[in-house]
């Protein structure tokens, strides 16, 4: 009987064998590298997570429009300074889009750079482009807020606006510095 067993043990019933052992254990460990992969694969940027330089050109484009629009930091605005931009600076508007579209490709991680026509004391410093505006933080929190209806009309993640607004926010001395500084 033994002989009848060995005589139906061949080499190829062994390979076969160790074959069929293996495709369970090879697939294991695939598993557990893809699941490796997923969580060693670096998360993506800001500016990946808001669709790149298109997608961030028409929420400034959208935000652009509205500020120009909005009754307190606009066209009627009673700072006297934002009111003369929004209605006798409009042929600079679209010059701004495309530095704001910049500022915030930068800001956000993208490989675009902003450089400030007029630097500040910082590479993304806002404070000398906007130190004639005397914009007062009240103001800022205005145009902070138009931004958030921007990216709610384009439908941004929660997560993802509330970075953008954080980015923003992180300017608010700069952009107010002039405010400050008129009546200090």
């Amino acid at each position: 009987m033994a002989r009848a067993l060995s005589t139906s043990i061949t080499r190829r019933n062994i390979v076969a064998g160790l074959a069929i052992t293996a495709v369970p254990l090879a697939l294991a460990t695939a598993n557990n590298v893809h699941a490796q992969d997923k969580q060693t694969a670096p998360e993506k940027s800001l500016y990946e997570r808001l669709g790149g330089v298109v997608a961030i050109a028409a929420v400034v484009d959208h935000f652009s429009d509205a500020v120009v629009r909005n009754p307190m930091v606009g066209q009627k605005s009673k700072n006297p300074q934002l009111r003369e931009w929004h209605t006798k600076s409009l042929e600079r508007l679209p010059g701004l889009k495309f530095m704001r579209t910049l500022w915030v490709c930068d800001v956000s991680g993208g490989p675009f750079k902003f450089t400030a026509t007029r630097p500040g004391a910082t590479p993304l410093g806002l404070e000398e482009a906007h130190r004639n505006l005397r914009i007062s933080p009240a103001e800022f929190d205005e145009v902070a807020a138009e931004l958030g209806r921007s990216l709610d009309h384009f439908k941004v993640p929660k997560r993802e606006k509330a970075e953008v607004l954080e980015a923003f926010a992180a300017h608010k001395d700069e952009v107010t510095a002039g405010y400050f500084a008129k009546r200090g």
